[in-house]
């Protein structure tokens, strides 16, 4: 069983809904529904596209997945989480835009600030020692997508190679999507997600996503929102 701490927007916001029925599943409920089909994209194309992001739930990764440490419980993880929640200070992305990352399109800042790397980035540090060691294979696995020496001293550190300085907030539609593709699913994006597309965001709550087995749907186990004040802060 794995773990992660993820950004992700209450269940039921306008921006969650929209991914819900953009990807199928909703993290929340574990529920699988049909997948959009529009002008640019039939539904077997849109679920192909989408089939990656839909295992892993609509979020943005703050601590990626990881394998509890023998000294903790799931308990105790969410206890910790909750009690860091009620103090956090969270923060309002001004513009969330539609970018194309390393070939998958995935929501994001208009441009990543450093107040937002800092709030992940002190999360990743007080949830450090909940993880176990990243196995031989996970490092192996990981180490495939590191592509400076910043992010290989990540992965070694902390189990993730894009931290502090490499942080990159995004909340992932598809998987990689081929050149030929790209303008057909860029396009059924925009027009699912709609006004969305350039709003502001609340990071507003964190919430603990699971994964029973290798290979099973992430599904949100406990969620947590932040003290009412925190969106006053803007990254």
């Amino acid at each position: 069983m794995r773990y992660a701490i993820y950004f992700a927007p209450p269940e039921e916001s306008r921006l969650n809904r929209a991914a819900v029925s953009w990807l199928g599943r909703c993290a929340f409920s574990g529920n699988v529904i049909a997948g959009p089909a529009s002008k640019h994209l039939t539904a077997a194309e849109a679920a192909y596209h989408t089939a990656a992001a839909r295992r892993y739930g609509f979020h943005a990764t703050i601590v990626a997945p990881f394998t509890l440490s023998p000294d903790e419980t799931e308990d105790s993880l969410i206890a910790a989480l909750s009690n860091y929640a009620g103090q956090a200070q969270g923060l309002v992305i001004p513009r969330l835009v539609l970018k194309r990352l390393d070939g998958f399109f995935a929501l994001m800042p208009d441009h990543q600030s450093s107040e937002l790397a800092e709030f992940a980035g002190d999360i990743v540090r007080k949830f450090n020692a909940f993880g176990a060691p990243l196995s031989e294979s996970e490092m192996q696995r990981r180490l495939a997508s590191v592509k400076t020496a910043s992010q290989r001293q990540n992965l070694v550190q902390w189990g993730y190679p894009y931290v502090f300085d490499d942080f990159r907030f995004h909340m992932t539609l598809t998987g990689r999507v081929p050149d030929s593709a790209a303008p057909s699913v860029e396009a059924a994006i925009i027009d699912h997600f709609g006004s969305l597309i350039g709003a502001p965001l609340e990071i507003d709550a964190l919430a603990l996503f699971q994964e029973a087995e290798p290979g099973a749907p992430f599904v949100i186990r406990s969620f947590h929102e932040v003290v009412p004040q925190a969106a006053r802060k803007t990254a």
